[in-house]
Parts: C-alpha cells; sequence; structure tokens
C-alpha cells in the first residue's frame, strides 16, 4: 500500500506506523519540512494547527534517536496539555521501534517524573518550567541532548517563556540540530531563531496570511443575554457524531456554562488552568475519545486538544489577542476536514472582529441565528429581551411604530405614549417620521415597559405593531 510517504524510504517501523494510520500522502509543512530536517538542518517552519506539524518535526527526531535510555532528544511546548499530545503522537509514529518517551511537566508529581527519567528516556517532551527545575535538581543532563525541538513558538512567546528557553539553549552545549515550529512570526521569534539557530532553512510563507481551508466561518450579532441560546441552537443543529469546542476568556465562565448547558440537559465538560491535572487529563480523554461531545475551554487549557472529530468550534467570548483566533478555529477542519466556527459578537465586539478580519485577511459575514432543526419546535434555551444591546450610547432604544406622519403628528404620538404609559416625557426621545411609519426612542429602563403598553391599547382604532430597530 502507498501513501506517498514511501520516496522518503523511512526507517520500517515509522513507514509501518504510517500505513496503520492510514495517511495517505504528507501535508504540505509535512513535504517540506520533513526532507530538510532529515539531513540535520535547522528548520524554522511556520505551521498552523491542524497542519500536521508534530509529525514534520516528530518523524525526523524519531529517525535520529536510538533506544539508549539516554536523553537524545527535547521537544518544548507551552503547555502540558499540548506535551502530553505531542508525546501520544510521537509514540504511535515511532511503531514498534523501542524508544522511551517521556512527558515532563508541571502540575503533577515531580518526584513521580524523575523516577521515570531515571529509568532511562529517549526523548522528552515538556515545559520549559519543569525541563529546568528537573535539570537543576540533576534528573536531567542537558549536555547529553542533541536535538531539540520548539514547538508552538509564539504561544512560548506570548506566555512569558522566552528567558526560560535561552537558559535550557544556554545548557545544551552538544545541540547538534535545531528545530522551531510557530503559527505566526512576531519580529521577537524571526530575531530568536537568527540567533539560536545556524543557517536554518525557512519553510514559510512570504507572507502573514493565514489560509483555513474547508473551514465556513459565521459570526452573530447578540448580546451577552441571549449567548446562551444562540449556543442552544447551534448545538441542537450539531450532528450526531459531531464534537464542539466553546471558547471562553475566563475561567469562571467556563464553570458557568458548563452549569448553564446541564440546566437545560445539554452536557458539557469544562477545561481550565485550576482543574487539578489528572482530572483534565480524564476530561481531555474522555473529549478525544468522543464519550463526550460538548467542551468548554480557555484558550491556555485548549492549547493541547488535538482532536480530529471537532466539527464546530465556537467563540462565545471573542479573543483578546487576534492571534488567538487562529490557534481556535485551527481546532475544526483538521486535516483537510471541513468545519465550522462560528464567533458571537456584541456591540463591544464588533471592533474587535473586524481587527481579526483585516489582520489575517478573514471573511467572517455576518448571519442570522440558525433555524430549529427540522422536527423540533421549542427552542432548548429560551431567548430573552435584551434591551442593552440594542440601545445606543445614550441608553435609547428605537421602536418602530405602523402608523406615519399621515395620521398623526409627532407630539400627538408623544402625548398618547406618556399618557397611556404615565411616564415622564423625558424618558422619550427624538421621534422620526415616514408616510407609512414613525421610529420612538424609549429609555432602555422603561422601553420593555411601554411596549407592553402600546401592545394592549389602540391609537385612534388602531394598533400600533411596535418592534424593536436593531442598533
Amino acid at each position: 500500500m502507498s501513501t506517498g510517504f514511501d520516496v522518503w524510504d523511512l526507517e520500517k517501523p515509522i513507514a509501518d506506523a504510517i500505513v496503520k494510520l492510514g495517511w495517505e500522502k504528507p501535508t504540505e509543512i509535512q513535504t517540506e519540512a520533513i526532507p530538510i530536517a532529515r539531513r540535520g538542518t535547522d528548520v524554522v517552519g511556520q505551521a498552523k494547527t491542524g497542519s500536521g506539524k508534530t509529525a514534520a518535526f516528530g518523524i525526523p527526531i524519531i529517525e535520529k534517536c536510538e533506544p539508549s535510555g539516554i536523553p537524545q532528544a527535547i521537544i518544548l511546548c507551552p503547555t502540558r496539555e499540548l506535551a502530553v499530545q505531542v508525546a501520544e503522537e510521537i509514540s504511535i509514529l515511532q511503531g514498534n521501534k523501542g524508544l522511551a518517551i517521556q512527558t515532563v511537566y508541571g502540575g503533577t508529581n515531580l518526584e513521580k517524573q524523575a523516577a521515570s527519567l531515571a529509568k532511562g528516556t529517549d526523548i522528552i517532551v515538556g515545559t520549559p518550567g519543569r525541563v529546568i527545575d528537573m535539570t537543576k535538581r540533576g534528573h536531567l543532563n542537558l549536555k547529553q541532548v542533541t536535538y531539540f525541538c520548539l514547538d508552538e513558538a509564539d504561544r512560548m512567546l506570548d506566555m512569558g517563556f522566552f528567558p526560560d528557553i535561552l537558559w535550557v539553549f544556554e545548557n545544551m552545549p552538544n545541540r547538534q540540530q535545531t528545530l522551531l515550529f510557530s503559527a505566526t512570526f512576531p519580529q521577537e521569534i524571526i530575531d530568536a531563531a537568527d540567533e539560536f539557530m545556524s543557517e536554518a532553512v525557512h519553510v514559510m510563507s512570504d507572507d502573514m496570511e493565514v489560509d483555513i481551508p474547508e473551514i465556513e466561518l459565521n459570526a452573530i450579532r447578540i448580546g451577552r443575554a441571549n449567548k446562551l441560546w444562540v449556543l442552544g441552537r447551534i448545538i441542537a443543529n450539531m450532528d450526531d457524531d459531531g464534537q464542539m469546542l466553546i471558547f471562553s476568556n475566563t475561567k469562571r465562565m467556563v464553570d458557568v456554562l458548563v452549569e448553564r448547558l446541564s440546566k437545560f440537559r445539554m452536557k458539557a465538560v469544562g477545561l481550565h488552568g485550576d482543574i487539578p491535572q489528572n482530572k483534565r487529563e480524564r476530561i481531555l480523554n474522555g473529549f478525544r475519545e468522543g464519550k463526550d461531545k460538548i467542551l468548554i475551554a480557555t484558550d491556555v487549557a485548549a492549547r493541547g486538544i488535538d482532536v480530529d472529530g471537532i466539527t464546530i468550534v465556537v467563540n462565545y467570548d471573542l479573543p483578546v489577542e487576534t492571534e488567538s483566533f487562529v490557534h481556535r478555529i485551527g481546532r475544526t477542519g483538521r486535516m483537510g476536514r471541513s468545519g465550522e466556527a462560528w464567533s458571537f459578537v456584541s456591540k463591544e465586539d464588533r471592533g474587535s472582529l473586524e481587527k481579526i478580519a483585516s489582520t489575517w485577511n478573514l471573511t467572517i459575514p455576518y448571519v442570522e441565528v440558525p433555524a430549529l432543526p427540522e422536527g423540533m419546535d421549542r427552542d432548548p434555551i429560551r431567548k430573552r429581551d435584551d434591551w442593552d444591546e440594542v440601545s445606543d450610547s445614550f441608553g435609547m432604544v428605537r421602536v418602530n411604530l405602523s402608523i406615519g406622519k399621515a395620521d398623526s403628528t409627532k407630539r400627538a404620538l408623544s402625548d398618547w405614549i406618556v399618557s397611556q404609559a404615565k411616564i415622564q416625557e423625558i424618558v422619550l426621545g427624538e421621534i422620526t417620521q415616514d408616510e407609512k411609519s414613525s421610529q420612538v426612542e424609549i429609555h432602555v429602563q422603561k422601553v420593555a415597559y411601554v411596549m407592553d403598553v402600546i401592545k394592549a391599547r389602540d391609537y385612534n382604532g388602531r394598533k400600533l405593531k411596535p418592534v424593536i430597530v436593531n442598533a
């Protein structure tokens, strides 16, 4: 069976593992990076989440290492979840070669990890802080390591890890090859690559545009009060074999969303930094195995999530940093599969979405809330009145009435509303009219009550049919 990897004449255990995985042909980053890295040349690779980059650096590293029990390669990752995922994929890719692969990260018992290292390891996958700690305590000798890989370098920079990475570099004098992979390339990453690496081959696009194939991007204008209602609609439309990853910007909101969805009989699990590591791994495994269909996470906690089955990503909150948007939506549409990414955009968020779209040259159209699926006649989560979302900066909400200047003056209409609703005239703002309709500004604190009054009364024998005009 030809996989498209045959032209490289890979070691048999690796070739057999690739066949077993069912991979038909290398991805673009694999095609460009693997031959160069196999020659021992330093590589700087621009690779997005879901591009197959782990195999791009993993296959050359596996080939260069031997089952000796001596650390020969270190792969640094920004989070423990990503470290676990990378280690798992490399373990699969090595087939039956017999390499000992050890994860080293914080949040778990250091002595247990030290005991595992003492038994002998060939490849270490870890986070910078714990690697340094292990080295200083004498459990790890960086002088033995000859191959070094830095995965998701831009996230390392964002999370303040670069001083730690410098320390690791300085204590690895026998390093023969360095591989650096990043989805984006801020100037600091480019400068670091020039400093750390010797005549590296850059495998990346000339511009910073992000190509996101097969992902349908949509945005919905919605206030915070009704985000849960929209989320219920999207969940209701998800296929039975689909999986959803929902992003929130705070740990508290992750917990709140899990609890609220549970009240509406929608099972979801949450993932954030305050959850104990052992529990986090159980949650990730359950999601990876398809036992859980909906996972809610913060950006940092989601860095290690590598699940091909994710069909829908939801930005419940838009990310603070534009780069995070790329990482988020890259969790779906993986390895050429199709996927959807939905972004909930309040009035305050609209500028942020425009910045994201322009930075990454993305088209993110605003669309209507998805309809209920066939056979469902009630919303799983009820829509709420959200007057703040439709009010202007002065707290006024525009309401359209089905009566024009041909049938009423502005003064007569204003006096009637004030008298019927028994409100002060200051509650009303500007009134504009055309031949068939009038638009009345009503203060946000009174608009619900005033609309109910208007609906219940007749104006000169006719109903005025009040309707909110979107801000």
